[in-house]
């Protein structure tokens, strides 16, 4: 644990041009902790640098140009479940911000050789019950009647369940300005992504609460959650509210509904005052953020098959490269799958 929390002091300190003899001083602080404790705690400043350097690694993540916007809510003192539910309930208020989304993380108490007092087990803060990513969730909580799933988590070794009250979700109704027919779908999505079955690690510490959020990219919902045959499956209804010809496939009626749900999808998320970026400018933004890091010195890594788009990926820069995928922490990793009964 020492090396990885040096190695991340020595890398925060160097960034932020912080004295030699102030990180002497940390390390040994760090040192006679972890000698005493068997672990440490970060302060607030290292927090932040290590929550911000986190999605600056994080491989399949497109939007990273970003990374020193991401606001931090330091909830590390709580251990009372009322507290917690109301901290998770809190951050999708703060996190919405009526659609003008702020990019945000709300990071709870770290893991100790006892375990730690939270863990998430959905995997984002807000889905619909009728999702079929839903059912681990759905099992452990039957007969669910709200649109949206509870929160399930952990409370040390006790499974617990509360519901998210709906009003502080905010949906986007899905509309095509030349389709009108669309409409009559009644289709809607939710304004943020919220991911929280990620665990993070800063310096050797890890994080196993700590849901986070940016924007949608208009084909995360259009292209994938909306079309996937394991999601919702719409492909062929869509197409029926356009009136494209499905009789055969050299109509091009999948690539047209599918270049014209993304369109809806980004329209009707500009209509409602909600934050949301295409791929194109998705891909530009990770261009220049490429070129940010070149200047730093800094290598960036990515996973090529997140980075690409679901639509037209041919022609975005980033289809044309290739990435190095190591993993460099600080980082987001996605948690193991255990068996939420069993206190592990």
């Amino acid at each position: 644990m020492y090396r990885q929390a040096e190695s991340f002091i020595k890398q925060m300190h160097a960034e932020l041009n912080i004295e030699h003899t102030v990180t002497d001083r940390r390390l040994s602080e760090i040192k006679a902790e972890i000698e005493e404790t068997e672990t440490y705690s970060h302060t607030t400043d290292e927090l932040q640098y290590g929550v911000r350097v986190a999605w600056r690694n994080s491989n399949r993540c497109i939007g990273r140009l970003f990374w020193d916007k991401l606001f931090l809510i330091d909830q590390r003192h709580i251990d009372d479940a009322t507290d917690f539910e109301a901290a998770v309930t809190e951050h999708i208020q703060y996190a919405t911000n009526n659609g003008k989304i702020r990019p945000s993380i709300t990071v709870f108490p770290q893991q100790t050789r006892n375990g730690a007092p939270f863990v998430i087990l959905n995997d984002q803060l807000i889905r619909y019950t009728s999702d079929t990513l839903a059912e681990p969730v759905r099992k452990l909580v039957p007969g669910i009647k709200d649109r949206f799933l509870p929160i399930v988590y952990r409370h040390h070794n006790e499974i617990r369940s509360f519901r998210l009250p709906e009003e502080i979700i905010k949906e986007v109704p899905l509309r095509h300005p030349h389709y009108a027919d669309f409409s009559n779908l009644n289709l809607s999505w939710y304004a943020v992504p919220i991911i929280s079955g990620m665990e993070l690690r800063i310096g050797g510490i890890i994080y196993p609460c700590a849901p986070f959020n940016g924007w949608y990219m208009e084909s995360e919902i259009a292209s994938r959650n909306l079309l996937d045959c394991y999601r919702y499956n719409l492909l062929e209804e869509i197409a029926d509210s356009f009136h494209f010809d499905r009789s055969r496939t050299s109509s091009y009626w999948r690539d047209k509904t599918l270049v014209e749900l993304n369109y809806a999808v980004y329209h009707s998320y500009k209509a409602a005052g909600v934050a949301i970026v295409d791929h194109y400018t998705a891909s530009k933004q990770f261009e220049k953020f490429e070129k940010q890091e070149a200047e730093c010195g800094r290598k960036v890594t990515g996973d090529w098959t997140w980075l690409i788009p679901p639509i037209s990926p041919s022609l975005v820069h980033n289809f044309h490269k290739g990435y190095d995928n190591t993993y460099r922490d600080p980082n987001f990793y996605s948690r193991k799958k255990r068996c939420p009964f069993s206190g592990q």
